[in-house]
């Protein structure tokens, strides 16, 4: 009984020591989550701008051993990050074949490895949201002339919701992932310390009040991001006129 106390007597303190941390603007602690948002949101962006446009593609297209394509896109959404951080870290040592780059142990080392984490799960989702549009929709922009392009954007615009949904999830994976940057990053002080490896570290230590209210630090990024994807989800929701204005404009040009 005693021990369960101090247990929550613990998670109470953290609590208590996250909010001293924010309200006091820790420079430390600002530091450490604007490293955060920084290596994650460019890891999540170029994840987006890879796997979307790549999920796209596999998804309308039809080729040769496309099932075993999407395939083994779903099994590396799966990824270990332990597994990731060592091919990687032996990449970028100095003895491997891009260790002339010198990026071992740097911010960049460790959006290369959650890039690594966050296509394939942006690229899935993209697969799962465009292969779910109903077919009638591209069906029709055929029918009525729309070029290779509007049948694309089209089918991006039917999709949104679940575009916007792989992002949202791409960066919470990115935000919450610690073994891969933590090998390839080495959780310097200073230089490339996040919030996950600043967890970690700080609960070997047994400084478990302030791993705690890192940890709500975190934990607040992530229900920020999930609000956002609520509001753009409603508002992003429902009949768009953008598929509609592109299916009826080049009918509109031929009865012209």
């Amino acid at each position: 009984m005693r021990g369960a106390l101090s247990g929550w007597d613990v998670i109470i303190s953290g609590v208590a020591k996250a909010v001293q941390l924010i309200l006091s603007g820790d420079p430390t602690v600002l530091q450490i989550t604007f490293l955060s948002i920084v290596v994650s949101g460019t890891a999540t962006l170029l994840g987006a701008l890879i796997g979307i446009p790549l999920g796209t593609v596999t998804s309308l297209k039809q080729f040769k051993g496309k099932s075993a394509v999407v395939q083994v896109v779903n099994t590396l959404t799966g990824l270990p990050p332990v597994v990731v951080g060592l091919v990687l870290y032996l990449v970028l040592s100095n003895s491997g074949p891009l260790g002339f780059l010198r990026l071992l142990y740097t911010p960049q080392a460790m959006m290369l490895a959650q890039l690594v984490m966050v296509m394939p799960i942006t690229m899935s989702i993209t697969i799962s949201s465009v292969s779910a549009i109903d077919p009638d929709v591209r069906e029709a922009a055929m029918s009525l002339g729309a070029s290779p392009l509007d049948e694309t954007l089209i089918m991006l615009n039917e999709a949104r919701v679940g575009l916007l949904t792989s992002v949202v999830v791409g960066f919470g994976s990115a935000i919450s992932e610690v073994g891969a940057i933590m090998m390839v990053g080495g959780n310097l002080l200073g230089y490339t310390r996040v919030l996950t490896g600043a967890i970690v570290l700080l609960t070997n230590q047994g400084e478990f009040a302030e791993a705690i209210a890192l940890g709500i630090i975190l934990l607040s990024l992530a229900f920020v991001v999930n609000i956002l994807l609520t509001i753009l989800r409603s508002k992003f929701a429902g009949t768009s006129s953008y598929t509609a204005s592109i299916l009826v404009s080049p009918a509109e040009s031929r009865s012209a």
